[in-house]
């Protein structure tokens, strides 16, 4: 209490100056840690370093600052007791506590407003009589919001996980052993570093949870409105009311209609200058003129040869197209030039300009439906029909397509004009309910037309009995089409106009989508799969530059065209379903969540990271194999080691660039070997009862490699199969016999079952051959003579030497068996064949074998002679003796009877 206020005096003296630099030092340190933090930085670092650190800063700010607060001896009792304590404590903290902070004040600045603006659209959305466009931008504004929250989530994933393993590093916190005072002002930073990282991650995934249902709520309220506005029912056709109604209405429209009329007549004598009159009757030269072009011109340009009797896939498919594109854009070009010149001159009200755009529109409605059909059905030129459909049934589709376009457009027309006029509800009503059922009438005589009713030949005779079905698409379609008479029909006459009209647009606008999507699929099939599977320029030159084979090329035609097929259909889809309330923007978004991350449970499944996780094990598979053709063809045949140790290295290390891949590809995806352990276990029971041969197989074939009781070119015999191993691989191995089969052996059964390795130890083996010699000759000498032999042949080693085996005492033979060891295993059937000959060659030399005649056999008859000589005599006494025979005969007979009394002397 004393010594303190002495000591803080004695640098004015001088007596102490060695304690000023580190007085001085910790005032730095002090005001670098005193500077204002965020509050969300500030209070978790002040508790553990506030004791040690702030200490020397209070006992040396007393003199410059003049505070009295400040000079507390209560302040300077504890400086002087740990003066040394503070300096390690306030090294290393300073950095993380200035730069952190910040970076999270502005991630908090950003959620708070990203929380205020979903706060906006969520009371926004309270109110009732919000509009379909009011609902899409609340949409739109709720979807920003929510992506950009879920890229900051994404995105605080590494420093999470990064600030819990320094966390973890540390180690738990002891409850009997106070830790030391930097280690616990480590532990506390990195406690708060954690808190605040997965508290900010934590607030941004319940403001995504909020986005996420701002934005289905919208989807539900436009949903509704979609329905309610659809299904709402007006006055029946077939009721009264409705016509009294449009009968008290005629005469104020009609004065209405005067009223425009007489508006256009205004406006043409107000702005019907010369110039405007000479652009307006440009354009509509130009367009009768594109029109006339369209009728009788661009016919010409589809090229379709009315003499070609057979054309090709290809050409009728490039005609059809032509002929759509031909017969549609000079008609939008008339419309719309009709169109910009009424807007331009001011020759029209504005409120009528909706009018000639629906009489434009109209028109060009019905040249696209006329060219879409003469495109696809060619009812004139029938050679060139792309669609399977017979010359009656394209004529039929042909009117009714026009048909229903021209009922469609006048209706519209009307439509357009009731809303140029404001004319009344009942009218307007009364309008599309007529254009719904006149469009429910055409559709039922043209489906009534499609009937079966071929007639028969006139010959034929008796009832029609039909001997096939159809299997196309016909019968369906036509059920369709009488239940989409009903509905329209019916709907209109009892009042759901509203449904009628837009199931009438529906069905025009899938006929559309279906019919393009048909020839686009042909066309893609043609000139994308044709190109490349078949021998066009396309495909040898790809084979020339690439490398690629024909069958890789064909693969690639098939995996591109079934890519093609998918985009093209998923587009149809969407396209057919738009209208009906499904949102692109939706979709989108529901595509783009599910493919950078959504959850199921705990569990966050992203498509991206699959599929980069699938591309890094791809990528590190494509290297494994590379360093293993790099060792088996470079590395390994360089050194002194065996075929089956080179094959054992080679697989092992595929096996692990394999796992190494595997593991990087896990750790992409945010999966340790911890998180892991549940899937294993849960695994192990499958893998105990399911996969129990599969594991016990890889096992195996793991011990095969490592313990190699058989390798790659062993000569193995297992059970009646006999050959070469030729490869081990995980599950089994393959051994190529000497017929050139391959025997696939299940890696358990080469550890549990019994395998004679011939050449396990070194590649010599045995080889023997039974010989069989007269018993009238010298077994030893024969033994020499055979043993000879075998000492000749180059392959038979002389350690140890052939030895024989004198096996058998027999009549009239004696068995011999030659034992002899060579160097090669490999070569046993040569050399066994090679004994053979040299043995049988020396010892019918040497007579222990007698040579046998052609056809004869070493078999002993007694009494032949004695017939023989009977036999003979009886032919003499008939005269029937035998001419005298060749030589040779002769020199056989007398070799057979010298043979045949050797044997008798020799059987005793």
């Amino acid at each position: 209490m004393i010594r303190t206020p002495a000591r803080t005096r004695r640098p004015e003296s001088g007596a102490c100056p060695c304690r000023l630099p580190v007085l001085r030092a910790a005032l730095m340190l002090g005001l670098s840690m005193a500077a204002p933090l965020p509050a969300c930085a500030q209070a978790p670092a002040q508790g553990p370093a506030q004791g040690p650190a702030q200490i020397p800063a209070q006992i040396h700010v007393q003199v410059p600052a003049g505070k009295a607060t400040d000079t507390k001896p209560t302040d300077a009792k504890p400086a002087e007791t740990k003066p040394a304590a503070a300096k390690p404590a306030e090294a290393k903290p300073a950095p993380v506590q200035t730069e952190v902070p910040e970076q999270f004040k502005a991630v908090r600045a950003k959620l708070d407003a990203a929380k205020a603006e979903l706060d906006a659209r969520e009371k926004q959305l309270g109110h009732t009589d919000l509009t379909v466009a009011d609902l899409t931008a609340i949409r739109d504004s709720a979807v920003t919001v929510t992506d950009e929250i879920r890229g900051l989530v994404t995105r605080l994933d590494a420093p999470l996980e990064a600030a819990r393993e320094r966390l973890a590093q540390l180690g738990p916190k002891p409850k009997d052993v106070q830790e030391s005072p930097e280690v616990a002002e480590q532990r506390a930073e990195r406690e708060a570093a954690v808190t605040r990282i997965d508290e900010t991650q934590r607030l941004a995934r319940s403001l995504v949870v909020q986005g996420d249902q701002i934005v289905d709520r919208v989807s539900n309220r436009r949903r509704e409105s979609f329905t309610r506005d659809l299904f709402q029912r007006s006055q029946p056709l077939i009721g009264p009311g409705l016509w009294a109604k449009v009968m008290a209405d005629i005469p104020r429209d009609t004065r209405a209609l005067q009223s425009a009329l007489s508006d256009i007549g205004l406006l043409f004598s107000r702005n019907g200058s010369i110039g405007n009159l000479l652009f307006l009757g440009l354009a509509f030269g130009i367009s009768v003129a594109l029109y006339f072009g369209r009728r009788n011109i661009a016919p010409r340009g589809a090229h379709r040869d009315v003499g070609k009797t057979d054309p090709s896939r290809r050409a009728r498919l490039l005609a059809a197209w032509r002929v759509i594109l031909l017969g549609t854009v000079p008609a939008v070009a008339g419309s719309y030039a009709v169109y910009y010149a009424l807007d331009a001159t001011n020759l029209l009200p504005s409120r009528l300009l909706p009018v000639a755009a629906a009489i434009s529109g109209g028109l060009a409605f019905i040249a696209f439906a006329e060219a879409l059909c003469d495109g696809l059905l060619s009812p004139e030129k029938p050679a060139w029909r792309p669609a399977p459909v017979s010359d009656a049934a394209a004529t039929r589709l042909t009117r009714l397509a026009v048909g229903i376009a021209t009922v469609v457009t006048v209706v519209k027309s009307v439509e357009a004009l009731n809303s140029g006029i404001s004319a009344a509800l009942p009218i307007s009503i009364a309008t599309r309910g007529l254009g719904a059922v006149a469009t429910a009438l055409i559709l039922a005589i043209g489906l009534h037309r499609f009937a079966d009713t071929e007639q028969e030949e006139e010959a034929c005779f008796g009832p029609y009995v039909p001997t096939k079905t159809t299997t196309g698409i016909g019968g369906p379609a036509r059920l369709l089409g009488w239940a989409a008479v009903g509905v329209i029909g019916l709907g209109a006459l009892v009042g759901y106009v509203a449904f009628a009209t837009f199931l009438i647009d529906q069905l025009i606008w899938a006929a559309c989508i279906l019919v393009l999507l048909y020839l686009l699929v042909q066309s893609v099939d043609i000139f994308i799969g044709r190109a490349l599977s078949d021998e066009t320029r396309l495909a040898t030159a790809l084979q020339a530059n690439t490398g690629l084979r024909k069958r890789s090329l064909n693969q690639i035609s098939v995996l591109a065209t079934g890519a093609a097929r998918v985009v093209l259909f998923l587009t149809a889809a969407l396209l057919v379903l738009a209208p009906w309330g499904l949102d692109s923007t939706d979709i989108v978004s529901s595509v783009r969540q599910a493919f950078f991350g959504f959850k199921v449970g705990d569990v966050t499944i992203s498509l991206s990271s699959i599929a980069l996780g699938i591309g890094i094990l791809v990528v590190g598979v494509f290297i494994t194999k590379g360093v293993q053709r790099w060792l088996e063809n470079t590395y390994l045949p360089a050194t002194d080691l065996d075929a089956g140790l080179r094959n054992s290295i080679t697989t092992v290390a595929g096996y692990c660039g394999f796992l190494l891949a595997l593991a990087l590809a896990f750790s992409y995806l945010g999966l340790s070997l911890e998180k892991l352990t549940l899937v294993a276990g849960a695994l192990s029971v499958g893998i105990g009862f399911g996969l129990q041969s599969i594991v016990n197989n890889f096992v195996s074939g793991l011990l095969l490699l490592w313990e190699r009781p058989i390798r790659v070119g062993d000569q193995v015999v297992i059970g009646d199969s006999e050959g070469i191993v030729k490869r081990i691989s995980v599950r089994s191995t393959e051994i190529q016999t000497f017929d050139r089969s391959a025997v696939i052996v299940p890696n358990s059964n080469l550890i549990s079952g019994v395998v004679k390795n011939r050449v396990r130890g070194d590649r010599s083996g045995r080889v023997s051959i039974t010989v069989s010699v007269l018993r009238n000759q010298d077994p030893v000498r024969a033994a020499e003579m055979i043993t000879a032999c075998a000492q000749a042949h180059a392959d038979v080693l002389r350690d140890p030497p052939p030895r024989v085996v004198f096996r058998k005492i027999g009549d009239p033979f004696l068995e011999f068996e030659l034992l002899v060891w060579i160097t090669d295993v490999s070569l046993g059937l040569k050399v066994q064949t090679d004994l053979n000959f040299s043995v049988f060659s020396t010892l019918v030399e040497a007579g222990f074998i007698p040579p046998l005649g052609p056809g004869s056999s070493i078999v002993t008859v007694q009494g032949l002679d004695t017939m023989q000589s009977a036999m003979g005599e009886i032919a003499s006494r008939f005269g029937l003796a035998a001419p005298a025979a060749a030589p040779a005969a002769e020199a056989g007979e007398g070799a057979r009877a010298q043979r045949d009394r050797t044997l008798r002397s020799a059987g005793g």
